[in-house]
C-alpha cells in the first residue's frame, strides 16, 4: 500500500510542477507584453501584478503624471480582463459605483424597478484618485472588496469573477482628499509606491510616446486562466522556515511583542491580513522570479508594500523625521541577522 501511495505523491508532485511551469510561461509573457508599453518601473509593474494574481487588490500611490492609469488599462488589456473606470471626485455619491434601480413603465402603465449596474460590475475595475470620494463612497466601495457582492435594496448582486479593484492615489497632502480609512487600507493586498522614471526609461518614454505610432498591449490570457494561476498559487507549498520568517517579521512591527525599536517608534502594527497577504505574494513572486517555491528572498523584498500602509508611526517618531519605510527596513535587517 506504501509504495501505491508514494507514486500517487510523486504524479502529483509531477502535475503540479508541470501546471507551474505552464503559468510561468504565461507569466513571463505577460511580463514582455507590460514591457511594451511601460517603460521601466519593473518594481511598480511586480507588485501591481503579484497582487492580482495572488488574487488580490492593489493602491498605486504616487504623485500624478505617473503612467499609474495606463499601467492598470495596460494589465486590464494583457490579462484579457473587462475593465472599468471611475474617476473618484468629491461629489461622487455610492450608487455611481455600485448602481442604482431605475422605474420603468410598461405599456399598460404598469411600473416596476429595474437595477442597472454600475461600474463596480467589472472584473478589473480602476478606482482613479480614491482618496478624493467622501468617506461614505469610499466604504461602499470596501463592501465589495471584502465581499465580492453588492447590495442594493435588499437584493444581492454578485461582482463577475475574478474581480480586482487596483486605486490610485495621490500622496500629496492636497486640499479637498479624505484620507483613507485604517480598514479599507487593509483590504488592499500591496500598497505600490509609483516614483519618478529612471533617466534612460524617461527618455524612451519621450521618444516612444510622442509620435504617432504607440505600441498598444495584446491579451495573453484571459480570465480563466488568471484564475486557474490564482488558484495553483495558493496550492503552492511554502517551508516551514518561509512560514516562520513571515509570522516573525509581521509580529514584530506590532507594538507589546518584545520588540524595542517598534515599542518606541509604532503606534499601531500590521493584524494578521498582513501575514495572509505575505503568504499569498511570496507565492506569486517566487513564480513570478521563475521559481517553484517561495524564499526569504520574497518575504523581505514584500516587506514594505505588504506592511506600509497596515501599521502607524507614533508622533515622536514622525517628529523625528522617520518614516514607516524606515521602520519596516529596520525590521528586515533584523530579521536577517
Amino acid at each position: 500500500m506504501g509504495m501505491i501511495k508514494s507514486t500517487e505523491t510523486s504524479l502529483d508532485d509531477q502535475a503540479m510542477i508541470a501546471s507551474a511551469e505552464r503559468a510561468l510561461g504565461d507569466i513571463a509573457t505577460i511580463r514582455d507584453e507590460v514591457s511594451k508599453v511601460i517603460f521601466g518601473q519593473e518594481s511598480v509593474v511586480e507588485n501591481t501584478l503579484l497582487a492580482v494574481l495572488a488574487g488580490g487588490h492593489a493602491l498605486l500611490v504616487g504623485v500624478p503624471g505617473l503612467a499609474k492609469t495606463k499601467l492598470v488599462t495596460t494589465l486590464g488589456a494583457v490579462l484579457g480582463l473587462g475593465a472599468n473606470r471611475v474617476q473618484f471626485t468629491p461629489d461622487l455619491m455610492p450608487s455611481d459605483i455600485l448602481g442604482s434601480e431605475v422605474m420603468d413603465q410598461d405599456e399598460s402603465g404598469r411600473r416596476s424597478f429595474r437595477f442597472v449596474k454600475g461600474p463596480v460590475f467589472a472584473q478589473l475595475l480602476m478606482a482613479d484618485e480614491i482618496n478624493r470620494a467622501s468617506p461614505r463612497t469610499q466604504s461602499a466601495l470596501l463592501q465589495s472588496m471584502q465581499e465580492y457582492h453588492v447590495t442594493i435594496a435588499g437584493q444581492r448582486y454578485d461582482l463577475p469573477a475574478p474581480f480586482h479593484v487596483l486605486a490610485t492615489q495621490n500622496p500629496l497632502e492636497q486640499e479637498g482628499t479624505y484620507p483613507l480609512p485604517e480598514a479599507q487600507l487593509d483590504r488592499f493586498l500591496l500598497q505600490v509606491d509609483v516614483d519618478y522614471p529612471e533617466l534612460a526609461d524617461e527618455r524612451r518614454i519621450l521618444l516612444e510616446t510622442t509620435g504617432l505610432n504607440e505600441a498598444t498591449p495584446h491579451a495573453v490570457i484571459d480570465a480563466e486562466r488568471l484564475i486557474e494561476i490564482q488558484t495553483l498559487i495558493r496550492q503552492m507549498p511554502v517551508s516551514d522556515g518561509v512560514v516562520d520568517a513571515i509570522l516573525s517579521l509581521v509580529r514584530s512591527a506590532r507594538p507589546g511583542q518584545g520588540n524595542a525599536s517598534t515599542d518606541k517608534h509604532v503606534a499601531w502594527g500590521p493584524g494578521p491580513r498582513a501575514g495572509q497577504a505575505m503568504m499569498l505574494c511570496a507565492r506569486a513572486r517566487a513564480l513570478y522570479e521563475g521559481r517553484l517555491a517561495p524564499s526569504l528572498d520574497d518575504v523581505h523584498a514584500l516587506a514594505e508594500p505588504v506592511l506600509q500602509h497596515r501599521m502607524a508611526l507614533t508622533f515622536s517618531a514622525r517628529a523625528e523625521g522617520m518614516s514607516v519605510r524606515d521602520v519596516i527596513a529596520g525590521l528586515v535587517k533584523q530579521s536577517r541577522t
